[in-house]
């Protein structure tokens, strides 16, 4: 078919527009072409005339058994005592119902809920009522500027320029005009006064009887009663000095206990001197009697006769945490008590005193009395007043007291100090061996560096390598705590050893020497 032009022949238009024969006029009789027509709908097809034709038996645009939609729950009725409560007053009304008193008159009160004629209708009343915004608040500035001023308290605020200037100016000529004139009257009243006089001869302080009560057992009655056993040493030698304690062990005798570091660098020594000061000043030249640089204990003597005697208790009655007073000369103080309790016992504690020939390890008695230098020699005293340790030590990272000093039990000093007055020296046993603590994370012990030949550790078949865990059934940590636990025998005792060689232990037999 060839392509369209746009554009229709002139024959085909005349024919289409052309007025009919025998017809006059703008138009014919021609068919109304805006009246409907009747249109045929197309014949259904099989499958649509299945799935959507009226059945031949039904007429009509329903069957009349079709099915019913489920009927929709009614809710069951409120409650009697509800419906008592909140139903409306009668049947076709809406909202609250009157209180059961009645309605209130027209007494405007805040409890009752009727008090005006729209309550019905008001929104917070009747959840029906209708809502609506009134317009916003206007305030005649002559009449009434502004809303009040009130804080978050509810006060009310008052604005400077709600007062008048003359109030204002008068109130500030008020404040003024009282403050001027107390000025005034307090520089009159100063410069007038007469001052009272710088010396009062005759005047007498008020006193008063405290009435202070020591108890027997109380610091002051042990420092009452011990400080004058506890003498003050002090040591010359040349040009140098040193000062200690000592206590009175025996007062016709004029014996006194010291540490042996206190004295060890007099012995010996010629043009040294040694002096004893007692608590009432008095001052005596001592001699050394005897030392034991093993235990730290020297003994020595003063032409003195009638001293006052310590009272020496017992160190095996001792607990941790009794109550301790310290007495001696710290810092060359004499005369100096302190006090604390005792805070641990049987503590190994090795001593080697600088400038002197002391090599010892003792089973001390811890205290948190403050000990400080010059205290060494001194006297722990219990609660009874009896001395039950001689202060030898102290712990320190700067050389003062932080709260931990040693002394050598009583019984240990009671004991050396005996051989001493007696012979002068002392005996201790000995196993003839040289150790060093070590640990394998379970177990502690001594490990056998050296046997002296012949000794009692040599004899008991204890070898070098050796590690000494336990002496009588007593466990031994450490070679502080090996030394104690020989120390603790006298010589020519047997004792039994534990030792761990290769990997087990065994148990030895070994009878101590003399030191």
């Amino acid at each position: 078919m060839p392509p369209s032009t746009g554009k229709h022949s002139t024959a085909d238009g005349d024919a289409v527009f052309a007025r009919p024969p025998a017809a006059d006029g703008a138009f014919g009789d021609v068919p109304d072409r805006l009246s409907p027509r009747a249109v045929a709908a197309p014949a259904p097809t099989p499958g649509q005339e299945a799935a959507f034709g009226r059945p031949e038996a039904v007429d009509g645009s329903f069957a009349g058994n079709r099915p019913t939609p489920p009927a929709r729950p009614i809710p069951p009725p409120p409650a009697e005592a509800l419906l008592r409560a909140f139903g409306p007053p009668a049947t076709g009304l809406r909202g609250l119902q009157d209180p059961p008193a009645g309605r209130p008159g027209r007494r405007r009160t805040a409890a009752g809920p009727w008090w005006k004629p729209d309550a019905r209708s008001d929104p917070w009343r009747d959840p029906y009522a209708p809502a609506g915004l009134g317009a916003p608040a206007v305030y005649e500035e002559d009449v009434q500027p502004g809303p009040v001023i009130v804080d978050a308290k509810g006060r009310k605020k008052l604005r400077l320029r709600d007062l008048s200037i003359r109030l204002t100016v008068l109130a500030l000529l008020g404040v003024l005009l009282v403050g001027a004139i107390g000025g005034g009257l307090g520089w009159y009243l100063t410069k007038t006064a007469d001052e009272s006089p710088l010396l009062a001869p005759g005047t007498q302080l008020s006193e008063v009887d405290p009435g202070v009560t020591r108890e027997p057992g109380s610091v002051s009655d042990i420092a009452e009663s011990v400080t004058p056993a506890v003498v003050s040493i002090e040591v010359r030698v040349g040009h140098t000095g040193a000062t200690g304690s000592g206590v009175v062990i025996e007062g016709e005798d004029g014996y006194i206990v010291t540490n042996n570091h206190v004295v060890s660098g007099a012995d010996g020594v010629e043009g040294a001197e040694i002096r004893a000061v007692f608590s009432d000043g008095s001052g005596s030249a001592a001699r050394i009697v005897g030392r034991d640089p093993a235990s730290d204990i020297a003994v020595l003597k003063v032409e003195k006769p009638g001293l006052l005697t310590a009272s020496l208790g017992s160190s095996d009655d001792v607990v941790v945490g009794d109550p301790v007073v310290a007495i001696g000369s710290p810092l060359g103080l004499a005369g100096t008590v302190t006090s604390g309790i005792v805070s641990a016992l049987d503590r190994p504690v090795r001593l080697a005193g600088e400038g002197s020939d002391t090599n010892a390890v003792i089973s001390a008695v811890q205290t948190d009395a403050p000990i400080n230098p010059g205290n060494s020699g001194g006297a722990l005293v219990d609660a009874s007043g009896s001395v039950i340790g001689i202060n030898t030590a102290i712990a320190s990272t700067g050389g003062g007291s932080i709260g931990l000093g040693f002394a050598i039990p009583i019984d240990r000093v009671r004991e050396i100090a005996e051989q001493l007055i007696s012979t002068g020296s002392a005996v201790h046993a000995t196993l003839g061996v040289a150790t060093r603590s070590v640990t394998d994370s379970a177990r502690d012990g001594a490990l056998v560096l050296n046997v002296e030949p012949g000794s009692a550790a040599a004899d008991a078949g204890i070898r070098e390598e050796d590690v000494i865990i336990a002496v009588e059934g007593e466990s031994v940590g450490s070679s502080e705590e090996l030394t104690v636990a020989v120390d603790a025998h006298d010589p020519g005792d047997t004792i039994t050893i534990e030792v761990v060689r290769g990997g087990s232990s065994t148990e030895l037999k070994a009878t101590l020497g003399t030191a």
